[in-house]
């Protein structure tokens, strides 16, 4: 009885029951002992930043799920690479982005090394204007020559400069389509269904930039470079996801 009388008492009070000299005082110690260990405030924010990152590939998995057929299926995308590959990367990209492109190489060096891996290309225009106005032009590719579609994808990537609607044009002629018929079909079939999906699968998906990937149940956020890549496929191909 005695025992259960005096637990109350050793237990720590709520925050609540302290008075002010006992609230400056804790204040003091906790103060005194972040700057004995200021090594405590990384690993706090690694903690944050795992917490965040682990938050965020959870709600891009059950997108993924949501939207399979958005994502690996629509008709307002081209795929590269091997079309009966046993494993699938989505890729959405803007013709302005400049880790976009340094990522194509990563791109074309995993089509070179695995010739069972294809690329779906979801086209993403948000780095303003010039880039909706690009992608307006490479969208009436696609419809007008699917076939001429990965040509021009690859001369837009390896392109010096601003991409424009007039840059877009230019190339298009070169590869022999009409520029006639092209502002034909941006004019009377756009690609407001197209941007409107990639904008609804991005948000889903907690996409904010570009370059971004799904793989597998996976986002994959930024230009991770050929070997991340890789690893993932390889992984998919070993455990059924990105990461084993």
């Amino acid at each position: 009885m005695l025992a259960i009388a005096l637990l109350p008492a050793a237990m720590p009070l709520p925050a609540l029951a302290l008075d002010d000299a006992q609230k400056k005082e804790m204040g003091e110690f906790i103060r005194e002992y972040l700057i004995a260990n200021p090594e405590i405030l990384l690993e706090v924010q690694d903690a944050l930043t795992q917490k965040r990152e682990t938050m965020r590939q959870q709600q891009a998995s059950v997108a993924v799920e949501a939207n399979r057929e958005a994502l690996f299926s629509s008709t307002h995308d081209i795929a590269i690479g091997n079309p009966d590959a046993d494993v699938t990367i989505v890729e959405f990209f803007d013709y302005n982005c400049g880790f976009c492109r340094r990522a194509h190489a990563d791109m074309e060096a995993l089509l070179e090394k695995d010739k069972n891996v294809r690329f779906i290309l979801k086209e993403f225009p948000i780095l303003g204007p010039d880039s909706a106005d690009a992608h307006k032009v490479s969208d009436a590719v696609r419809k007008l020559s699917p076939e001429t579609y990965p040509a021009f994808y690859r001369a837009m990537m390896a392109a010096e400069g601003k991409a424009t609607e007039e840059s877009a044009m230019e190339l298009a002629v070169e590869l022999g389509l009409s520029e006639e018929a092209l502002r034909k079909t941006m004019t009377e079939n756009p690609n407001d269904a197209s941007v409107q999906e990639a904008y609804q699968l991005a948000t889903s998906l907690g996409i904010t930039g570009t370059p971004s990937y799904v793989l597998g149940n996976e986002a994959v956020f930024g230009a991770v470079g050929v070997d991340t890549l890789q690893e993932k496929v390889s992984n998919i191909r070993a455990c059924g996801a990105a990461t084993c």
